[in-house]
């Protein structure tokens, strides 16, 4: 089922900008030969490239911090982080999303990827589903955006039909809409509230994005969402005192955040722990403040969940 689209909120036509026009899609200059390169060089040349996306990424901090600002206010009052995207873009998305609960506690509902071609196309493409621009409409409005979420939308080319479907839906809803490109003046950037564009050129393997595209892709986005959960309180320091501690591992590593941010011993920060019901955080503001969990977790419930400042209102 589709859902009527507004032609009043329109974004620009993706075919405005055809794959002639995208340095993405241009035929890479510098290695003609790279089939006839023995395989130490072929390997050097693979890793070469993709220092570009480092660069493409690193141009693009002023327009990924505005981004973050921006999404902050709407994620403070509960909003969720909705994801959108196509193939190896859309791929990146879910990987994101789901890598915000064991890391930050994020819940799950309030990170929401949604991908051309539906959860199938996380292992397998799912061809055409990408040019779907109705599609991608109804999988946003499916979705019950509102004015307090944000969405990211994603694709290389920054034409992708199905993207920009998704972008038209979130538009109509007052939805944040956050675009990351790596074609410029394409239109998931002009339809996006903010654009980021990563100009990372054309691939290695031409057309291949993939490759140093899809890195500054995933540069980016673990960019965005980091800083989100720094700016929300899931860090202390440089501490993730939000993780969530699932397994051996983790268990473990919450022990030793507890004890680098207390100079406790073993023994004490495992018992603050199991006190704090496996909440790093309050495990810390208890320790750090001799207070009883509970007390500690009142406390940083006052605070919006900052540890600093629940260690501060003293």
């Amino acid at each position: 089922m589709t859902h009527p689209m507004n032609p009043d909120a329109r974004l620009p036509d993706s075919r405005l900008s055809g794959p002639a026009s995208l340095r993405t899609e241009a035929v890479n200059a510098a290695h003609p030969d790279l089939d006839q390169l023995g395989t130490t060089d072929l390997v050097q040349a693979l890793l070469d490239d993709q220092r570009h996306a480092v660069d493409a990424a690193r141009r693009a901090g002023p327009a990924l911090g505005s981004a973050a600002d921006a999404a902050l206010p709407r994620l403070r009052r509960g909003g969720r982080l909705l994801y959108a995207g196509a193939g190896t873009s859309g791929r990146l998305g879910v990987l994101d999303a789901t890598e915000l609960t064991p890391t930050f506690s994020w819940p799950p509902a309030r990170a929401v990827p949604l991908i051309a071609g539906g959860e199938r196309a996380i292992r397998e493409a799912v061809e055409g589903a990408e040019d779907d621009r109705e599609d991608g409409y109804a999988a946003l409005r499916g979705v019950g955006a509102g004015p307090d979420d944000v969405l990211i939308a994603v694709a290389a080319s920054g034409t992708t039909p199905w993207v920009l479907g998704a972008m038209q839906a979130a538009r109509e809803s007052g939805t944040l809409v956050i675009g990351l490109a790596n074609n410029a003046g394409t239109p998931v950037l002009t339809g996006a509230d903010c654009a980021v564009l990563l100009d990372t050129g054309p691939e290695i393997i031409s057309g291949s994005t993939r490759l140093k595209a899809g890195t500054a892709q995933k540069i980016a986005l673990n960019t965005l969402s980091s800083a989100l959960m720094v700016r929300l309180g899931k860090v202390y320091g440089n501490l993730m005192v939000d993780l969530k501690a699932t397994n051996a591992k983790l268990e473990a590593r919450a022990v030793r955040l507890v004890q680098h941010a207390t100079g406790c011993e073993d023994t004490r920060a495992r018992a603050a722990l199991v006190e704090a019901g496996g909440q790093v955080k309050t495990a810390i503001v208890a320790l750090r403040l001799g207070i009883p969990a509970d007390e500690a977790r009142a406390r940083l419930d006052a605070a919006g969940g900052q540890a600093r400042a629940a260690l501060d209102a003293r």
